[in-house]
């Protein structure tokens, strides 16, 4: 899903986005991101001038996925809503990598653009429930004994000495 902001696009006084993806775009999103189904995706984006050549972007994003169950592997519908908030830095700027809760460092291209969709597409793949479960889904009893680590397979095979 490409949707290119160009250089000059956001004037003094702000822009507002809204993007949608194609029903062609949900499919293929869908399967990037090993979905069942992807029913909606949209974001309201309000777009201002930051310091030092940025761009501010903040609004909303909202999606109607379909996911499969861990447990039964049922589909499991839901909604995501999540914020959007990025600095679309200027050409050469490079993101700081710096782990913190500002905003989330969009890179643009040499010309100046800056690809909203691809953005908007990573949102969404943080924001997805990472073990979808069905209403009433539980694991079969015996499935986890609490006693298990990821090391006993590798203790039983001499691999790994048992903490002392």
């Amino acid at each position: 899903m490409s949707r290119p902001l160009r250089p000059g696009a956001v004037g003094p006084q702000g822009r507002h986005e809204r993007l949608e993806a194609t029903p062609a775009e949900r499919e293929a999103l869908a399967a990037r991101l090993g979905l069942l189904g992807l029913d909606a995706l949209t974001a309201e984006i309000d777009l201002a001038p930051a310091p030092g050549g940025a761009l501010r972007a903040r609004g909303t994003l909202r999606a109607a996925v379909v996911q499969e169950c861990v447990v039964t592997l049922d589909p499991v519908p839901g909604a995501v809503e999540a914020p959007i908030d990025w600095r679309i830095l200027p050409p050469g700027e490079e993101s700081s990598d710096e782990l913190d809760d500002g905003p989330d460092e969009i890179e643009s291209e040499p010309d100046g653009s800056a690809d909203l969709g691809e953005a908007l597409v990573q949102d969404l793949a943080l924001a997805l429930d990472p073990y979808p479960r069905a209403p009433g889904a539980e694991l079969p009893s015996g499935a986890s004994d609490g006693k298990a680590s990821p090391f006993a397979a590798l203790r039983a095979l001499g691999g790994v000495p048992k903490p002392g």
